[in-house]
Formats: structure tokens, sequence, C-alpha cells
């Protein structure tokens, strides 16, 4: 139920390597930066369309063959854009962050320490922090994966934040990360506005409602995550 292969088609050995030796999907999260250093190769291969208007850090960056990085979008690294992939004008890839091929990340969206596996899209006004977007998730306008709890305090003495816990089927799972957004299995998809509360684990298939609040924990594969909402009309009174 929680390992990768739950979520994702792992039938490609390119999209398998980002989950060996997991035996919780979670654990994925902590190898990107090492995945990312390796893909890189540690120096910068520009073999895409960097647009004029569109900004490049000093940090490893390869930009694969058909990729677009379109004028507006800051590509801070380390970061791996497969083929065909597109940073869509104004859009911001933080640190160890992976496109893979025709994966978008769109305009006023941002991403860190996330993998996108092949077409997934954040196309709007994303944010994407420590997740994981399956093959062909879409995410609606204005969704964001929050990635850290507000009550998430340092420790005064060690200086950590807590690790966050899952309660799935009555037990408890230290995912032994302080930051963890949002797991989405493969065709998994949210309307507009929703927002995914750190640790929620999306199935395959699953649809979440516009406007919706995700509670963390695991949400089953070929759901529907409804909103229900109130609405109450009234004649306007002239005066």
């Amino acid at each position: 139920m929680l390992r990768p292969d739950d979520f994702f088609d792992l039938s490609d050995e390119r999209t398998a390597v980002f989950f060996a030796d997991c035996d919780y999907v979670w654990q994925a999260i902590p190898k990107i930066a090492e995945l990312v250093a390796q893909l890189t190769g540690g120096t910068q291969t520009i073999l895409g369309e960097v647009m004029p208007g569109a900004y490049l850090g000093d940090r490893p960056i390869f930009i694969g063959e058909g990729a677009r990085i379109e004028p507006g979008a800051y590509v801070h690294g380390p970061a791996y854009i497969g083929a065909g992939a597109v940073v869509r004008h104004g859009a911001f890839v933080r640190e160890n962050v992976v496109l893979l091929d025709g994966a978008i990340l769109g305009h006023a969206s941002e991403a860190k320490n996330s993998l996108f596996l092949p077409g997934a899209h954040a196309p709007h006004f994303n944010y994407v922090g420590d997740s994981i977007l399956g093959n062909r998730v879409n995410l609606g306008a204005g969704t964001k994966l929050s990635n850290l709890g507000i009550l998430s305090e340092k420790d005064a003495a060690t200086g950590k934040r807590p690790s966050i816990h899952l309660t799935i089927d009555s037990k408890i799972y230290d995912t032994g990360l302080a930051k963890l957004g949002a797991i989405m299995g493969d065709d998994a998809q949210t309307g507009c506005n929703a927002v995914l509360n750190p640790g929620c684990l999306v199935g395959r298939n699953t649809l979440i409602y516009a406007n919706l609040s995700l509670r963390k924990g695991f949400h089953p594969p070929n759901s529907i995550v409804k909103l229900r909402q109130t609405v109450r009309r009234i004649e306007k009174v002239a005066r």
C-alpha cells in the first residue's frame, strides 16, 4: 500500500532508479539531491533551448534535447530538466529538482527538492516542495503542496524540526522527514486552489476537488475526494 510501486509505474528503469531500496514511497525524497548530482555530472549541459530573458544559475544544470526554458524563468539548480520538459515564463526552479521527459513547471510556479515523473504538470501558480508527482499528474491552477507544518518549530537545543508522522490504518509511521509535501500517484489530479497539507499520500487516479484542504495521510487510489459547501443566495434589496 505504501511502496513506490503502489503509486507509480516503475517498469522504466529511468524512473525506477529514483526508488531503489525504498520500502516506503517517502524514502525517495531525501535521495533526490544525490540523484540530481549524478544526473548532472556536477556541470552544466545545455542541449535544449534557453530563450532570451531566461536565467540560469551557476550550479549544475542539465537541460535535455527539446526542453525549453522560457523568458522570465529562473533555474537556480542543481536541476535536471529532461527531454521535452518545459519551464514556463516566471517559473522558479530551486535546488534539487528533476523534471523528467515532458514534465511542465508553469507560469508563476515554484519547485524545490521535488521529482516530476514523465508528463507531470504543475502548470499555473503552483508550489511543489519536497514532493513527487507521478506520471501524468496534473495540478489545478493555484494548487499548493505544502511541505512544512505551521507548528513545526525548531527545538531550542538541537535546532532541528520534528519529523512528520503519519497515521494510516491505526498505525503510526515516522517518516524521518521534517519537510514532506505530497506524493501523488500516476494520473492523480487536483482542482484549482487545492491545498495538500504536509504528508499527503495520494493514490493513483485519485481526484482532489477544487478549494479543498487535504489532510495528511493516505488517500486511496481510484477515489474522488469532494469538498461539500453550503451556498446560500438571498435577494438583493434595492435602496
